[in-house]
């Protein structure tokens, strides 16, 4: 196992646990906002932006531990009728164009960071726009990161790391 590899092991981990920590968050936070606008009838203005900013976290944080492990989304009834040489170039092609893919999503949200930076929310005057979107450049890059590995080191779905959940 290479230093890269471990490197992204922890990586991994440490995403699994902020995406974990974020769906956590933010499914104590939407009862809470439901329990005070009709039980207590006084809606309170925090609940929403903040299960807004977990979902965002939750979604590009989390979306690299899907990739390693290969939980996402694929359709292969294509790919599947070729022959192992064609799928593992397939496989390469379709790594290419995930790196084109997080660098161009990395480039527009790291330009809409940029841009809202130091516009704050109503509901959390301390938390600005910027601060909010900054998942998504940073997720780009955990992507990216597994994507090389991918690349340099084959799938690592299989390792006993990366298969915690028992998803495979």
């Amino acid at each position: 196992m290479t230093a890269y590899t471990r490197l992204m092991d922890g990586l991994y981990l440490l995403c699994m646990l902020v995406a974990a920590v974020a769906l956590l968050i933010m499914v104590t936070v939407i009862p809470i906002g439901i329990f005070a606008r009709y039980v207590m009838n006084g809606a309170l203005s925090w609940p929403e932006p903040v299960a807004i900013i977990c979902m965002i976290i939750f979604t590009f944080i989390g979306a690299p531990v899907g990739l390693r492990a290969g939980t996402h989304i694929c359709v292969s009834m294509v790919t599947d009728r070729l022959s192992p040489a064609r799928q593992r170039l397939m496989l390469r092609v379709s790594d290419l164009l995930m790196i084109a893919t997080c660098l161009v999503i990395f480039q527009a949200s790291y330009s809409l960071c940029e841009a809202m930076w130091m516009q704050s929310l109503a509901a959390l005057p301390a938390v600005t726009y910027g601060e909010i979107y900054l998942p998504i450049p940073i997720g780009a890059i955990f992507t990216l990161l597994f994507v090389i590995e991918r690349l340099l080191n084959g799938d690592q779905s299989q390792r006993p790391v990366v298969s915690l959940g028992g998803t495979h």
